[in-house]
C-alpha cells in the first residue's frame, strides 16, 4: 500500500465511527424531547442505549472468527444507514416512540460492532509508525463527527423546525440525510478500504478455544491488584457527570415556565454541538499535555476540580434562566472545558490500571465499566430531575461531586506514570 493511501480512508472511518453514536446517544435524545416524551421517558430509554458498548468485549474476540475487519465495516455501515433511513421512515407513524427506540437499539449493536472493526483494521492496515502518525487524526476527525452530529444536524433540524411542516416532519428529513451521507460512506469504503494481507479470520482457533482465552483473560483482570477501588473508581468517578449528562439537553429546551432555558433546537446544536464539543476538545488536549509533562498523580486532584467545580453553572442558569444567549454559551463552554480536561485523568487511570499482560483486552473492560459508568446514573436522572425539579436536581449534582473526590482519594499512582 501507498504511504499517503491511509489519507483516503482513516478520516474517513473515524468520521463514521463517531457519526452513529452520535445519532444514538445525542440526537435521539433532543428528538425524543422535542416530540414530547418526558425526562424520565428520556433518560431511562435513552439509557439503555450504552448497553452495546458496555457488553461489547463480550463479542469482539469471535469477530475475529467470521470474516474479515473489512467485512464487518462495510457490513455495519450498510446496518448503520439502513437504521438511519428506519428511523426517519418511523417518527411520522403511530407508536412512533416504541419503534424508532427498537431501530436505535438495533442500529447500537451495529455501531458498537463497527467499533471493534474499525479499531481492529486500524491496526492491520497501517505499520506502527503509521498508526502513531494517525493517532492524531483518527480523534479529529472523530470530533468532527460529533460537530457534525451534535451541532450542524440538530442545527438543521431546528431550522426545519420553523419551517411550519412540524417537528416530526423535521426530524424525519434530519435522520434522512443522515442515512444519505452514511449510505455515501459504505459506498466509498466498499471500494477505498485497503485489503491487507494480514486481515483475514483466525485460523486454527476454534469458538471453544476462543472462549476459553476470553474466560482466562476475563479471571485475570479480576484478579489484579487493586481491582476493588479500580473498579469503584470507573463506576463512580463520572456519577455527577453521568446524571448531568442526559439532563443538560432537557434543561436547555424546557421552558421557563417549566424551570429550563427555553433555547430552541438551532441554538442548542450551535451551543451543545459547537462551542461546548470545541471546550471539551480543547479541555482534552490540554490534559493530556499536562500529564504528559509531570506525570498523572501531580495533575490528578486539579482535574478533578476541573471535571466537578464547573457544574455550577448550570446552579446559576436555573436560578438565572433570563440569561443572555451569550453567556449561555461561555457557561457551557467553561463546563465542557472543566469535563474534557478532568476527563483525561480518567483516561489515563484505565490505561495505568490495564498495563501489563493482556493489557488490550483488559483496557476493553475497562471501558465497558466506564460505560456502565454513564448507563446506570443516567437512567435515573430524568426521574430524579422531576421528583426535584432542575434547581435542586442540579444542587444534588455538586453534592454527587463528593463521590468523585472519595473514590479518586483511594487511588495508589506510580508519580512517574504519564511523564516523559
Amino acid at each position: 500500500m501507498k504511504k499517503d493511501a491511509a489519507w483516503a480512508w482513516v478520516p474517513t472511518l473515524y468520521f463514521a465511527e463517531g457519526l452513529p453514536y452520535i445519532a444514538v446517544m445525542t440526537l435521539s435524545l433532543v428528538m425524543y424531547k422535542r416530540m414530547g416524551i418526558s425526562n424520565t421517558e428520556v433518560a431511562l430509554y435513552t439509557g439503555w442505549l450504552n448497553l452495546p458498548w458496555v457488553i461489547k468485549p463480550l463479542w469482539s474476540p469471535f469477530i475475529d472468527l467470521m470474516r474479515t475487519k473489512r467485512w464487518w465495516i462495510v457490513a455495519m455501515q450498510v446496518l448503520v444507514g439502513a437504521g438511519l433511513a428506519g428511523i426517519a421512515f418511523l417518527i411520522p407513524a403511530d407508536r412512533f416512540f416504541q419503534s424508532t427506540l427498537a431501530v436505535f437499539w438495533l442500529m447500537a449493536f451495529a455501531s458498537a460492532t463497527h467499533d471493534i472493526a474499525a479499531d481492529g483494521f486500524y491496526m492491520l492496515g497501517l505499520s506502527p509508525h503509521r498508526q502513531a502518525l494517525f493517532v492524531g487524526i483518527r480523534s479529529t476527525f472523530y470530533r468532527i463527527a460529533t460537530i457534525a452530529g451534535q451541532g450542524l444536524l440538530i442545527m438543521f433540524a431546528g431550522y426545519l423546525e420553523k419551517s411550519g411542516r412540524g417537528i416530526p416532519y423535521a426530524w424525519s428529513m434530519t435522520f434522512l440525510v443522515m442515512a444519505g451521507l452514511f449510505l455515501a460512506l459504505f459506498v466509498y469504503h466498499a471500494f477505498v478500504l485497503p485489503r491487507p494481507d494480514s486481515d483475514h479470520p483466525a485460523a486454527n482457533v476454534s469458538a471453544r478455544g476462543l472462549l476459553h482465552e476470553f474466560l482466562l483473560t476475563f479471571r485475570s483482570f479480576f484478579q489484579k491488584e487493586g481491582i476493588g477501588v479500580a473498579l469503584l473508581f470507573m463506576l463512580l468517578y463520572r456519577f455527577p457527570e453521568a446524571q448531568l449528562a442526559k439532563m443538560s439537553i432537557p434543561f436547555l429546551l424546557d421552558p421557563v415556565s417549566e424551570g429550563g432555558l427555553g433555547m430552541t433546537t438551532e441554538q442548542i446544536g450551535f451551543t451543545q454541538g459547537t462551542v461546548g464539543i470545541i471546550g471539551l476538545t480543547i479541555g482534552g488536549i490540554l490534559g493530556g499535555i499536562a500529564v504528559s509533562r509531570h506525570g498523572l498523580k501531580r495533575w490528578l486532584w486539579l482535574m478533578v476540580w476541573a471535571i466537578s467545580l464547573p457544574d455550577l453553572v448550570y446552579v446559576y442558569l436555573s436560578y438565572f434562566p433570563e440569561t443572555s444567549l451569550l453567556w449561555v454559551n461561555v457557561c457551557i463552554f467553561v463546563e465542557q472545558f472543566g469535563y474534557g480536561f478532568g476527563f483525561t485523568a480518567y483516561m489515563m487511570y484505565l490505561i495505568y490500571f490495564s498495563r501489563g499482560a493482556h493489557s488490550t483486552a483488559h483496557y476493553a473492560f475497562c471501558t465497558a465499566f466506564m460505560a456502565l459508568g454513564m448507563m446506570l446514573p443516567g437512567m435515573a436522572a430524568g426521574w430524579l430531575q422531576e421528583q426535584l425539579g432542575y434547581r435542586m436536581f442540579f444542587i444534588w449534582i455538586m453534592v454527587c461531586c463528593a463521590v468523585t473526590f472519595a473514590v479518586t482519594a483511594l487511588l495508589k499512582i506510580d508519580p512517574e506514570f504519564g511523564r516523559k
